[in-house]
């Protein structure tokens, strides 16, 4: 996995799926009619992680034809870990995507690239954080900033904006725990059961604050729903688990840099499969190109060492 090519692919597939999820999450939120409902918004995440974790360890248990379950000393971390990738990502994830457009969560979540790299260099002493990462975060925040730029000027929505910011930084802070954890854990049974417990917790919460009182029958019927359902399952199973194994065996800033993509997708699919093409403008290319300078500058520095070295 360390070989130039095999990275960039893994990544890409990666970024494609997540940069889908922002639309199929709005497409999910439609097809089983739910309107910003806080209990049915959690409930749903929930149900998806919880299906995702599932397929993970179904399909890990078949490649290795045994059950996979994780040590008696291993649930402690896989319980912390899924309280900032599942738990902590998910629910503001959702319930800030629910009062914002998929145009402007794919552009704010683009800061999970630069939470996970400030992360892994200055709190978990992983790498050296030097001027071109500190810069190419500050074009990040900038690109963040323009986005939600409007004619009165600056607006940011607490509720959207903000949540889905909060989500990033929890996946900053997963990144670099996967990237510690990983060293000496089994990287797919730390991620499939992560998302199951994860994905319980999430659903428990959901149901207890009423997540299926009164809720209606999909509009569109109960085959597109589960459809889509499944689709996001597998978005995270695959998603995650290849992204686990290409933090532990790169650097973490080599790998989330890539994150780029997944505003630059959700941006374009959130536009042609929500109809969302009105709400993009040239704030919104603008802000892509500050956030796509700010990783090719980590990404810049980080050859030329390379280069130099050999």
């Amino acid at each position: 996995m360390k070989k130039e090519l095999i990275p960039f692919l893994g990544a890409m597939v990666c970024c494609f799926l997540w940069g889908s999820a922002f639309p199929g999450i709005k497409l999910g939120y439609d097809f089983w009619g739910i309107h910003g409902e806080t209990a049915r918004v959690i409930t749903f995440a929930g149900t998806r992680f919880f299906l995702a974790g599932g397929l993970v360890i179904l399909f890990y248990c078949i490649s290795r034809r045994k059950f996979m379950a994780p040590r008696r000393d291993e649930w402690g971390k896989i319980m912390f870990l899924s309280l900032f990738q599942t738990i902590g990502q998910y629910v503001f994830f959702y319930i800030g995507l629910s009062h914002t457009t998929g145009v402007n969560s794919a552009v704010v979540d683009s800061l999970t690239s630069f939470f996970a790299i400030i992360i892994a260099a200055l709190v978990m002493k992983m790498e050296k954080l030097d001027a071109r990462k500190i810069l190419g975060c500050l074009l990040g925040f900038a690109g963040v900033v323009i986005v939600n730029l409007g004619p009165a000027g600056f607006s940011f929505s607490l509720l959207g904006d903000g949540l889905v910011a909060l989500s990033a930084l929890c996946y900053g802070v997963s990144s670099a725990m996967i990237k510690k954890y990983s060293r000496d854990h089994d990287t797919v049974i730390f991620s499939g059961y992560q998302f199951l417990f994860g994905g319980l917790v999430m659903v428990l919460i959901g149901l207890a604050m009423g997540g299926l009182s009164e809720a209606p029958a999909p509009a569109r019927g109960y085959a597109p729903a589960l459809g889509i359902l499944i689709y996001l399952a597998l978005v995270s199973s695959v998603a995650y688990t290849l992204w686990g194994i290409l933090l532990k065996t790169n650097d973490v800033s080599r790998i989330s840099i890539f994150g780029f993509m997944n505003p630059v997708i959700g941006v374009i699919l959130s536009a042609l499969l929500l109809g969302e093409g009105d709400v993009l403008g040239i704030k919104h290319i603008l802000s892509l190109v500050l956030i796509s300078l700010g990783i090719a500058l980590v990404n810049v520095k980080r050859r030329e060492r390379k280069f130099s070295a050999e």
